[in-house]
Formats: C-alpha cells, structure tokens, sequence
C-alpha cells in the first residue's frame, strides 16, 4: 500500500514539474526558407550574404575544373550550331571549351562516372550513348547519339559544359551532380564512344589546342555554376 501511494506521488510531482516546462525556444516565431516577409522591404525572409563574404572552400578559382572552360576564354564568342532532321539544335563549334580533362583518368573515375550516368544520363542518353533510353522510347524527343563524329570529336569541356548549363530540352544538372561527379561522367562517355567505335580514329580539330593539365580535383568539389538553359530544339 505504501509503495502504491509513493508511486502516485512521484507520478503527480512528475506532472506538476512537466506543466511548469517552457518550450519557448522550440515555439519561437521565426521564417521558415523562401516564405514572405512583412518585416523586410523586399518581401523575402531568406537573406542574401552580406557583400564580401564567401563560403569556406568554396573560391572556385580552378577556372578549368569548375566551368571546363579555357583559362583566356572569350564571353562574347558565340557557338555554331545547326539543326539535324529531328529538329535538334546542335553544336558544331566548341571555340571555349578545353580539349582534355582536368581529372586524371582512373578506374575508380570511370567507376564513379558509371555509377551516375546511370542514374541521371541513361534515362534519355541510353545504355551506350545512342540517345534511345526508357523515356525516350516513351515518346519524349530523342537526344543526339554520343557515337556520330561530332560529339565523338567534341572536346571534354563540351560535355562538362552542357551537364553543367544545360542545353536544349536537356536541362541543368549542377544542382544534382557536383563538378567532380561531372568529370567523372565525361570520362565514361568517352569510355562509351570508344566501345561502340573501338576501331575508329578520332581526329581531333585542327584549330583547337589540347588542354593535358592533370590536377586533381579541389577538395570541395560540390560547389555549383549557374544555370543557362538554352531554349532552342534540343540537342547538344
């Protein structure tokens, strides 16, 4: 009898103790990301950095790793393009973009590479490159194959490019894949193009330097380009 009254006990002072709890710091009125404010002029609750600041490692100043790019390249000159039987928009000059990687080619890039073409490319691009994945045969419009001389002469910075940017129907992946993982990803290409023309002798363009810096890849490599879609037919 007297241990049931000391358990009553114990169990209205544990009560009494748990109304007197504040919870104020979990209800706290606050902004949840991208909601309206009232309280700023401009309407947003989410804030822009203040001027100046950057994120740790996060400089992006390997111009050639993070926008696959030339160092001396030209904002203002335009890519060629044409329109293939299809209606896609394709690109026939790649006066920007550099020749070679910047990642050296390992087993593990190449696994890696795999590994997220699968997951993000084969869908449209198909198992090996010919632009014939699941969608596609469910009647969203067919990519340019991988294996025509075009694309199999396009320099590496094309293909970062495009994953980067986007292009056509195809649209940005640099919020999904980080610029390591893109590199990866044209590493396997490569490695696609050669096993549907193992015989074929790729003839690079003339006017084109080769770009044969092997760094490896910064430590954050997470860091994302800004999206710029074209919105032409697609293509690439």
């Amino acid at each position: 009898m007297l241990k049931n009254k000391l358990l009553w006990i114990a169990t209205i002072g544990l009560f009494i103790v748990s109304v007197g709890c504040r919870y104020d710091m979990q209800d706290q009125p606050r902004y949840k990301a991208y909601k309206k404010s009232d309280f700023f002029t401009d309407g947003r609750a989410s804030r822009d950095l203040p001027e100046g600041t950057v994120a740790r490692n996060n400089l992006r100043e390997d111009k050639v790793f993070y926008t696959g790019k030339k160092e001396n390249a030209d904002p203002n000159v335009q890519v060629q393009t044409t329109t293939s039987p299809s209606g896609n928009t394709l690109v026939t000059s790649f006066p920007n973009d550099i020749e070679k990687s910047p990642v050296p080619l390992t087993k593990e890039l190449l696994e890696r590479g795999q590994e997220k073409y699968n997951v993000y490319c084969t869908v449209c691009h198909g198992p090996v490159g010919n632009g014939d994945g699941m969608i596609v045969r469910r009647g969203y419009p067919q990519p340019p194959t991988y294996n025509d001389d075009r694309l199999r002469n396009a320099p590496d910075g094309h293909f970062f490019d495009v994953i980067t940017n986007g292009w056509g129907r195809m649209n940005s992946y640099a919020h999904q894949v980080s610029p390591a993982d893109r590199w990866a990803i044209v590493a396997y290409i490569r490695a696609l193009q050669l096993s549907q023309n193992p015989n074929g002798q790729k003839t690079m363009n003339s006017n084109t330097s080769a770009n044969a810096n092997t760094a490896t890849p910064p430590q954050n490599a997470n860091a994302n380009t800004s999206s710029n879609t074209n919105s032409q037919g697609g293509g690439r």
